[in-house]
């Protein structure tokens, strides 16, 4: 295990040509395909600082083995937050993982991923330099965006070793509209009503478990109380309740993005909006953002699983995404077949890692 404390050195480690793996807080080592094994572990827990918050200018620069958590608690003494809240959020999850793996929760509806909030990275790279993009202020159109092909590249481009990131106030006096149904297509309906309205939902999501569901809508503001009413006249025959003391109810919604034990795995499907009764019919228990096209199904951590769902929400990707070693080693995790996608990722991993020793073989078609 090296521990370097400088994208330099992390640079410098690279340029010796063993295969490396990135590691942050340890929460995401699973994902992935297994790939091949590891003759350098690289360590970002020295790359721990909150470097710069700008809360003048809503950015904050941070080094990848900052954990979000402890950024989070910077940016609160302001008043402001990274808009991100993957389920690891009170863990031990950092920048560079979270960015890495482009991991999000609810919030996403309304603020975007990981893409949209990264407005700039540096990275150290396999030939032993160091590559910076992007900038300290939000509107910035120079130059190509490598920030964004970083996010969600698991490490096999390069290791990341600083982003800045775009914040946002913190929300006033939320509050979720919580409506209960049984039927798919109902819950389907009602997400795509609340989708039309003109109001700014902080989060949208739905909940299914074995034939039951609830659709999710927070709202936040001074208005936030009205805007709830109106939102629960609009959900037709659904059992809705407005719950105030929501905390509880999105850490759950988050919880669920985890395979909870080994005898479960976890899939991501990404679909188009208007499919999700399709997604929810074809899934024993998910959560999904209605309104962002994505869930996360729970199910047996079977090869015959994960073959009967990619069959249902075909042709829509799914990930396997949480899972015991066991299956990851027999199924194809990412579900990738060759084209055209396949293609231009091997062309981008040939430019950016020649000899293929970031992460190798934890990525889609063996990179």
């Amino acid at each position: 295990m090296q521990r370097p404390a400088s994208a330099q050195e992390v640079a410098e480690l690279l340029a010796e040509g063993r295969v490396t793996r990135p590691v942050g807080g340890r929460t995401k080592l699973d994902w992935g395909s297994p790939g091949s094994p590891a003759e350098l572990e690289l360590s970002t827990e020295r790359l721990d600082a909150v470097v710069e918050h700008n809360a003048g200018d809503l950015t904050a620069v941070l080094q990848a083995g900052a954990r979000l958590a402890d950024a989070q608690a910077v940016f609160a003494r302001a008043g402001q937050r990274l808009a991100l809240d993957p389920p690891d959020l009170g863990a031990r999850a950092t920048i560079g993982g979270v960015v890495a793996t482009s991991d999000s929760g609810p919030l996403r509806h309304h603020y975007g991923g990981v893409r949209e909030l990264v407005i700039g990275v540096q990275v150290a790279l396999a030939d032993g330099t160091v590559a910076r993009a992007g900038s300290r202020v939000i509107k910035n159109v120079a130059g190509y965006d490598l920030a964004k092909l970083m996010c969600g590249s698991f490490g096999t481009l390069g290791v990341i070793c600083e982003v800045i990131v775009r914040l946002h106030p913190q929300p006033v006096d939320p509050v979720t509209v919580l409506a209960h149904g049984a039927d798919p297509r109902e819950l389907t309906r009602a997400a795509g009503t609340l989708r039309r309205l003109p109001l700014e939902l902080e989060a949208l999501d739905v909940r299914w478990d074995r034939r039951q569901g609830a659709l999710l809508a927070q709202v936040a503001g001074r208005a936030a109380r009205a805007n709830a009413q109106a939102i629960a006249g609009q959900l037709g025959d659904l059992e809705v309740e407005i719950v105030a003391e929501d905390h509880t109810l999105w850490e759950d919604q988050r919880a669920r993005q985890r395979a909870a034990a080994d005898e479960q795995a976890v899939a991501r499907v990404s679909f188009a909006p208007a499919e999700l009764e399709r997604v929810l019919r074809a899934s024993p228990s998910a959560v999904a953002r209605a309104g962002a096209g994505m869930a996360w199904v729970s199910l047996e951590p079977s090869p015959e699983a994960l073959a009967a769902l990619r069959t249902a929400v075909s042709p829509w990707p799914c990930v396997l995404l949480d899972g015991p070693e066991a299956l990851r080693s027999t199924v194809d995790v990412w579900g990738l077949a060759e084209g055209p996608e396949l293609a231009l990722m091997r062309r981008v991993k040939a430019r950016f890692d020649p000899g293929g020793i970031c992460n190798r073989g934890r990525f889609a078609g063996g990179m």
